[in-house]
């Protein structure tokens, strides 16, 4: 029957696309790469979502974020992608959680509920903890690396973590995933050199902080904002979607 999936089914077949409606992936990190991971399940058929983010949307996100726009801003941006997702798939069962995700708050989560885990967050101390979960619960993980001050979309790559090289974020990774015995982990990083930010005070969020009410964790607060571009964060956010579904359907090309 003729569906909002069909196309989809067109190259992955019927055994497929039923793989992937029983699927339940978890997305941590709502954001400029998480939403579009987001964005692409949901129009590829993905069952179930696992929504994890305690932030809101700001006006700053619109430059890059799907689920940002005027309208969004000062909402949760998991009840953002909820709603996206169910005007896409009214079928898909989405589960969020307003949650910052850390080692403190990691026993909110049982990972054996899950057939795929997606770490989009910032923090290294909740990536390694979500691929240690995920290692333990034996289900498939993949890491997003840097994509912040990074203008070349083309430069982006399918990686294990150990062989990778220039991204800063990917050496600390390699460097705790080695201290902790990972002797594997799926990335998505760059080789491009990132840019230093312009130290512009008239749009510094330091200056001119513009957070919702009830954000928990401010600009200003961060040591570093980072400069980013409509078109990096999404290219990594569909690489990363589109590893998913081709190894939840056992699809190789």
């Amino acid at each position: 029957m003729l569906n909002q999936f069909s196309r989809t089914q067109l190259v992955y077949g019927a055994e497929a696309m039923e793989k992937l409606a029983s699927a339940r992936v978890a997305v941590f990190g709502i954001g400029g790469v998480g939403g579009y991971v987001v964005e692409a399940l949901a129009r590829s058929g993905v069952g179930a979502l696992d929504l994890i983010d305690d932030d809101k949307v700001c006006l700053t996100n619109i430059n890059r974020q799907i689920i940002a726009t005027r309208k969004t801003i000062g909402k949760y941006k998991v009840d953002v992608a909820e709603e996206r997702v169910h005007d896409i798939n009214p079928d898909c069962e989405v589960r969020t959680y307003k949650t910052f995700f850390l080692p403190e708050t990691k026993d909110q989560f049982n990972f054996s509920d899950y057939d795929y885990v997606v770490d989009a967050i910032d923090t290294v101390t909740g990536k390694l903890a979500i691929i240690e979960m995920a290692k333990e619960a034996k289900v498939p993980v993949i890491s997003s690396m840097g994509a912040g001050n990074k203008v070349n979309p083309a430069m982006f790559e399918v990686a294990d973590i150990y062989q990778t090289s220039i991204c800063p974020l990917a050496k600390v990774m390699r460097h705790e995933c080695r201290k902790r015995g990972i002797d594997s982990l799926k990335v998505v990083y760059s080789k491009e050199k990132a840019i230093r930010p312009q130290e512009d005070m008239s749009i510094s969020c330091r200056q001119h902080c513009i957070c919702p009410p009830g954000t928990a964790r401010k600009c200003t607060e961060r040591r570093d904002i980072p400069g980013s571009t409509a078109f990096v964060p999404s290219v990594v956010g569909l690489i990363i979607a589109g590893e998913v579904i081709n190894d939840i359907t056992g699809i190789k090309r």
